[in-house]
């Protein structure tokens, strides 16, 4: 700032979340690939360790990997796909919430702050891992024409309805669910990070750069909402780690399914 001329405030975009390569020369290894990588080495630490010396009075690790993993695998797994066939897809569920919740949650955590997933690749890849699985799930089961047949033809819908259903329901089933899947964990993880660089930015901007009192006192406010919003974004990466988890499993329970 030039003495008496505040410098002008750039509001955060999507430039915010372009991250210079961490190693010169290196063009792929950014902040996201550390963050993603990290996190898988504090989920195999955190899994391993639970696992390492268990006992029937588990230790506090112990009993947070129960925890863990009895959540993803009863309350996602067995609720949404089935007693019968839920334990092959146990695995898969459990190591896609907490890779997904430890990419979320590493934007509240101080000296990271950043979402992973706000880059919308690192989700169309999640996305897609989901689509394949689910629909590799019901070709194994019923072929290929049966899967078809049981993901575009509704039990109950008169024939001369077909012709509209077929379409519809093949959009809907095959085609539509990894943009949304997608998408809504993208979306997310983009705009509660922007929102929470709007206030803090914005409140620093008005405290230190503002020549009026007044706004630097709207300014003080501001950057205290940012808390709260960022308490908001944490609840909000969370659950979006379980949604993301339980349609996952609700996919793979409708493509194994005897009829819908």
């Amino acid at each position: 700032m030039i003495t008496g001329v505040p410098t002008e405030f750039i509001p955060p975009g999507p430039q915010s979340f372009d991250t210079p390569p961490i190693i010169d020369g290196v063009d792929w290894f950014t902040k996201p690939v550390l963050v993603a990588s990290l996190s898988v080495v504090v989920i195999i630490w955190f899994f391993w360790g639970a696992s390492r010396k268990a006992a029937i009075v588990p230790s506090r690790l112990q009993f947070a990997g129960e925890l863990g993993y009895n959540f993803v695998r009863n309350s996602i797994a067995r609720d949404a796909i089935g007693s019968a066939e839920y334990m092959k897809y146990v695995p898969y569920l459990c190591g896609l919430f907490f890779f997904i919740l430890a990419n979320n949650v590493a934007a509240s955590i101080p000296l990271i702050q950043f979402p992973t997933f706000s880059h919308a690749g690192w989700a169309y890849v999640a996305a897609m891992m989901t689509w394949v699985i689910y629909n590799g799930a019901g070709i194994r089961k019923h072929g290929v024409l049966g899967y078809l047949k049981l993901q575009t033809m509704p039990a109950g819908v008169p024939w001369w309805l077909l012709w509209l259903m077929i379409p519809i329901e093949f959009i809907s089933n095959i085609l539509v669910r990894p943009i949304s899947l997608s998408l809504r964990l993208f979306a997310n993880m983009f705009a509660g990070h922007i929102l929470l660089l709007v206030f803090v930015l914005g409140g620093e901007y008005m405290v230190f750069e503002s020549d009026s009192i007044a706004l630097a006192g709207v300014g003080v406010i501001t950057f205290l909402m940012g808390f709260a919003i960022a308490g908001l974004e944490l609840f909000v990466q969370c659950i979006h780690a379980y949604i993301f988890v339980i349609l996952t499993a609700q996919y793979i329970g409708s493509a194994i399914a005897d009829e819908h």
